[in-house]
């Protein structure tokens, strides 16, 4: 008896919703969640928290995330 397992949901760039590098619209396609929204919460914790915590997150991202495997 196996089970199969399928293919694990994964945090990729976002090629559709991309307005720097992809980085926030690809964690909206991750939640189902309207990407505009994703970056509204980002502005707004953005100038909460005093800008560089989260702009050094998004840096981070930038490196950790991967982009999208090439579509065949």
């Amino acid at each position: 008896m196996t089970h199969e397992h399928p293919d694990p949901k994964r945090l990729y760039r976002s090629r559709d919703n991309k307005v720097f590098a992809g980085i926030l619209g690809g964690i909206g396609e991750y939640l189902n969640v309207d990407p505009v929204a994703i970056r509204v919460l980002y502005v707004v914790f953005t100038v909460v928290t005093g800008f560089f915590p989260l702009i050094i997150a998004y840096l981070i991202m930038l490196f950790i995330i991967p982009e999208p495997p090439a579509k065949k």
